[in-house]
């Protein structure tokens, strides 16, 4: 017991974090790993299924993309709008002016503005290799070895089920991660991404119970592919699920669902990712602004309590900020003539996101580079392209100016699927929630029957989540003047905290200092706004926080109160109070 007192948080994870999963599920990735580990595996949160010929109706590539709608005319220009005035802050030309005394065409490749040092090689993606040898034929681990390969025809890839299964070879039945993307549209597969900005992906064409199915098995094949903890010994193992604020109890319900019965795994807890950002980051307080790749949210935490009316969600994120740049380019000329989809294309879509990651910054004055764009057509090898890209600058800007990212892709998904059931960040913990003296193994349906197990818990109405068309500053600004309190107002705006892959955008941090200061209105006694440097990869801090959420649960002794047979709604009752307990906890390791 005298260890357990004087144990730092992250030498007892080193210790004891060998049988602890963290896991936090987000819409584009989703980081998952051992409690233990220095940082988690960040593998793209989405399934590409294997599809038969006598499906009905058109072959989609991509599931979401029927959900799709077209920029309309008053959307393009408040997009051109919103780029002058963008361009007007940065000191660069505006849309269509054509810059003065240019004798270089917008395609050669010369470089008059800031050229970043590029250390990462402009390397192209192969096409996943979506067939897998019988069991019958030759070994599983020549198998394994030609993993990732390229096809040796394009033919054969095309061929149909009879002339496939009378090979060595067959198709895969469904295949996850960063491969899912490189299936080339071609293929007879199906693109899922069951969470899609902030919520289950539900839709009329993705039906609850394939949302489901689909994170179970992208969860199953991560923990068997990559954390090696097959099914039969996951009974040795606990879990904690650390949430966006996005997701509703409804959705968090099934999660736990899926974590505790159908993966196996003894015990589980649920963890806010506001409140873990803060907690990897050895704070109390602290205003997180976490921005992803569909979605950027903010909200307030005071004392390790998060506050639920300073909760504000963005409909946008990093995915929109590669969008938005092949948009620049395009208008600009300066793309290669080449069919670029990210929707229909997911491979697409990884290379602009590594072309934003590569390039992409905030900073006053022209940003050109001369890069290599790829080009991915029906599973032939990649063609290059060089070529010199321009205002690199002006994509990720559209945080503060969302005109810019145009919302035509990956619309929010209805809402009626949630409306009944309440929210994570409701005040409901007073409430006594009655414990069904009835409920066994045998009640919990899993991704089979879904819903059933919480038929005869209390339903409570609840506020909808604050969805706001703003942009980033208005939406900081607007979060910590909501508490009220002008003492908690004032430490809220010297410590915000950015936390995602978006955060390390070059140049975000003294723009978003100066673009808050800007944002206060004049009748407010505020003159200083201040980011805290992260201690971690903003990318990892939640997940990081969430693993020394862990530690806690062992010294408190809480881990294992959690089980297949007795969660229910109450258990967040006792999550709430640990949390508090958790900031004296760290408070008192400080001081010492």
């Amino acid at each position: 017991m005298d260890y357990l007192k004087s144990v730092v948080p992250s030498q007892l994870v080193a210790e004891r974090g060998s049988n602890l999963v963290v896991i936090n599920p987000g819409s584009a990735n989703i980081r998952i790993g051992l409690a233990q580990q220095e940082i988690p595996f960040n593998l793209p949160h989405c399934v590409a299924r294997y599809t038969t010929v006598g499906n009905q109706g058109p072959k989609r590539h991509v599931q979401d993309q029927i959900l799709n709608s077209q920029i309309t005319t008053a959307q393009h220009m408040e997009r051109e709008k919103a780029y002058d005035i963008i361009a007007s802050l940065l000191k660069i030309p505006f849309l269509d002016e054509e810059v003065a005394n240019n004798s270089f065409p917008r395609k050669m490749a010369r470089v008059d503005g800031y050229n970043p040092p590029n250390t990462r090689k402009d390397t192209a993606f192969s096409w996943a290799n979506i067939f897998e040898k019988k069991p019958d034929s030759s070994s599983a681990s020549e198998s394994l070895e030609n993993k990732g390969a390229n096809m040796e025809s394009v033919d054969q890839h095309e061929t149909n089920d009879k002339e496939a299964s009378s090979s060595e070879c067959k198709y895969r039945q469904f295949i996850c991660g960063e491969e899912a993307l490189r299936i080339s549209p071609s293929e007879p597969y199906c693109l899922r991404r069951p969470i899609r900005r902030g919520h289950f992906n539900v839709s009329q064409h993705y039906p609850a119970q394939q949302v489901l199915e689909d994170l179970f098995t992208i969860w199953d094949w991560i923990l068997i592919e990559k954390l090696h903890i097959p099914l039969s010994e996951r009974n040795m193992y606990s879990a904690i699920l650390v949430v966006p604020e996005t997701f509703d109890n409804r959705e968090i319900k099934e999660m736990l669902s899926i974590v505790l019965q159908d993966l196996r795994f003894s015990s589980a807890v649920v963890h806010q990712e506001g409140l873990a950002a803060v907690f990897g980051n050895g704070l109390s307080t602290a205003c997180v602004v976490n921005m992803g790749a569909q979605v950027t949210s903010v909200i307030c935490i005071e004392d390790g309590v998060a506050l639920p009316t300073t909760q504000i969600t963005l409909p946008f994120g990093g995915e929109d900020i590669s969008r938005c740049l092949l948009w620049t380019q395009r208008h600009h000329q300066t793309w290669p003539p080449i069919r670029t989809d990210a929707l229909t294309k997911p491979i697409d879509l990884l290379m602009l996101n590594k072309l934003k990651e590569s390039y992409c910054q905030i900073k006053e004055g022209e940003l050109d580079v001369v890069a290599v764009v790829h080009s991915y057509e029906n599973g032939t090898p990649a063609g290059s392209h060089k070529t010199r890209l321009t205002a690199l600058n002006v994509p990720p800007m559209g945080l503060f100016y969302p005109m810019l990212l145009v919302p035509d892709v990956y619309p929010p998904p209805p809402r009626s699927w949630f409306h009944d059931y309440e929210d994570m960040l409701e005040d409901t913990w007073h409430i006594e929630f009655p414990r069904r003296t009835d409920m066994s193994d045998g009640l919990f349906a899993g991704v089979n029957g879904g819903l059933s197990m919480w038929d005869n818990f209390p339903v409570f109405p609840s506020k909808p989540k604050r969805e706001e068309k703003v942009g980033l500053a208005e939406a900081i600004t607007s979060s910590i003047l909501s508490t009220g309190r002008i003492d908690l107002q004032r430490k809220l705006f010297c410590s915000m905290q950015l936390m995602g892959g978006v955060a390390l955008i070059g140049g975000l941090i003294s723009a978003v200092e100066e673009r808050v200061l800007h944002a206060i209105p004049s009748n407010e006694a505020i003159d200083t706004v201040e980011v805290l440097q992260s201690r971690t990869n903003p990318t990892f801090v939640s997940w990081k926080g969430g693993a020394l959420f862990l530690a806690f649960l062992i010294l408190v002794g809480m881990l294992g109160y959690i089980g297949r047979t007795g969660f229910a709604v109450g258990f967040m009752r006792e999550v709430a109070e640990s949390i508090r307990t958790l900031i004296i906890f760290k408070r008192r390791q400080c001081a010492t």
